[in-house]
């Protein structure tokens, strides 16, 4: 397992998703102040959203003041998020694990009590050959 290449993955996918968030915003105040301009990006971007940092670069060739607000938000929402976000993705996980496993406990004592064991069964109905002594 090579744990940095597993970290710069999760990096590389944290910013594609951060930069999602940033449009998200962005696209979310335009609405509010410049509808126009929200019609132009949402349209922009619509297509074009799976890659972040490819569309910031084609905005700065349409709009260089959107492509750097963009940035500028990307990277406040960052910073924002840094501070607690490896206690909440730890904490995140261990709760799905212990879910998953109280699930799976779950099914695996209800798939033994619709299917009662031989035991179970024997001890219902005892055969005196099995009772371990000899005729």
């Amino acid at each position: 397992m090579n744990l940095k290449q597993i970290a710069k993955d999760t990096a590389k996918t944290l910013q594609r998703y951060l930069t999602y968030q940033a449009i998200k915003t962005v696209l979310a105040q335009l609405s509010q102040t410049n509808p126009p301009q929200w019609r132009w990006l949402n349209n922009f971007s619509a297509d074009k959203i799976q890659d972040g940092e490819a569309l910031i670069e084609q905005l700065f060739q349409e709009k260089p003041e959107l492509a750097l607000r963009i940035m500028s938000v990307r990277e406040n929402i960052a910073e924002e998020v840094a501070e607690f976000l490896p206690e909440m993705l730890c904490t995140g996980i261990q709760q799905a694990n212990m879910e998953h496993r109280r699930q799976h406990l779950e099914r695996i004592t209800q798939l033994n009590l619709s299917n009662p064991s031989l035991e179970t069964e024997q001890q219902a109905n005892p055969d005196p050959n099995l009772d371990g002594s000899s005729d």
